[in-house]
């Protein structure tokens, strides 16, 4: 037989993470100013910090910057994050990214990412999906290979992925089972 308590205590224990999921990412604010501010902040760290991402942003098709994703779990977790999408350094549309795990976790971690959609296809298919799932066709790079990121391999990648400035306390942050849905702010 079930010990119903224990079920009970992970539902609530996971329905706990998902609420500390959302915690300091801007739920409940004044919306785009909020958004576009710390899109701001995200894109003159990385530009700063990593100089060879600014010649990246250049040749993208346009970059999506998700400046905090709060992730936390235990047992069951997820993680939530709101940005905006740029095209030729002007935000266009806001986005959420959202992902939900189970299995063997425990902690909570902020981190930042950006993706670099290098072909005009791959942007645009970005735009008309309803919800776009981080998949297979993403390259991931650390933000120090930005610099070494060459003309021949963008082409061949269609959207490039930067994961940075993660603190906290679970190991690695990916951004495989994330979801990206249009949002109004």
């Amino acid at each position: 037989m079930i010990d119903t308590r224990m079920t009970r205590r992970g539902l609530v224990i996971g329905a706990g993470a998902l609420i500390l999921a959302g915690c300091s990412n801007g739920i409940g604010s004044n919306g785009a100013a909020q958004i576009d501010a710390r899109v701001d902040a995200t894109q003159s760290f990385l530009f700063s910090r990593y100089p060879g991402t600014q010649d990246l942003a250049s040749r993208a098709s346009g970059v999506l910057f998700m400046p905090l994703i709060t992730e936390a779990g235990f047992g069951i977790g997820g993680s939530y994050g709101r940005g905006a999408l740029r095209i030729q350094g002007v935000t266009v549309d806001y986005y959420s990214a959202a992902k939900g795990t189970i299995g063997l976790q425990i902690g909570a971690q902020q981190y930042a990412h950006a993706l670099f959609f290098m072909t005009p296809e791959a942007l645009e298919q970005f735009r008309r999906s309803s919800g776009w799932a981080a998949g297979a066709d993403i390259r991931y790079a650390t933000p120090e290979q930005g610099a070494s990121i060459g003309k021949e391999t963008t082409e061949l990648d269609p959207v490039i992925a930067l994961v940075f400035g993660q603190q906290g306390l679970i190991a690695g942050a990916t951004l495989g089972g994330v979801k990206y849905t249009r949002i109004i702010p």
